[in-house]
């Protein structure tokens, strides 16, 4: 399915590129019937037209359509957005000092002393 989207987004982008090439396709499969109803010169005997005038037409008027879609797009693309953005002034705390708890007083006498010293059991070494 993605890549069923990602051709026809691909195809959407192509299709403008070819705007020209599909206004003279659309003449030349409906060039015999132009000549006969809508060309200026379909009265005159030896008619050379053949409906290319109104082929012209046609292509002068994609182009202006062209023109005026990207003059609209140079209109959208010039216009410029600010973002006003707050200044805020930081004021700079002290930082509150505080002491340190100890737990072990040494304003009393000691109430007895460990001569022995700590031995890892000997299967750990």
């Amino acid at each position: 399915m993605k890549k069923f989207f990602i051709i026809l987004l691909s195809c959407m982008l192509l299709v403008p590129s070819f705007g020209s090439f599909f206004v003279y396709t659309s003449f030349k499969i409906n060039q015999d019937e132009i000549t006969k109803t809508i060309c200026v010169q379909r009265k005159m005997v030896f008619n050379t037209c053949n409906g290319r005038c109104e082929l012209q037409k046609s292509l002068k008027k994609y182009a202006d359509n062209e023109k005026k879609m990207q003059n609209n797009l140079k209109e959208k693309a010039e216009i410029v957005y600010i973002q006003n953005t707050f200044t805020t002034e930081y004021k700079l705390v002290a930082p509150i000092q505080s002491k340190a708890n100890l737990f072990a007083s040494l304003d009393a006498k000691p109430i007895a002393v460990s001569i022995a010293t700590f031995r890892p059991p000997s299967y750990f070494i």
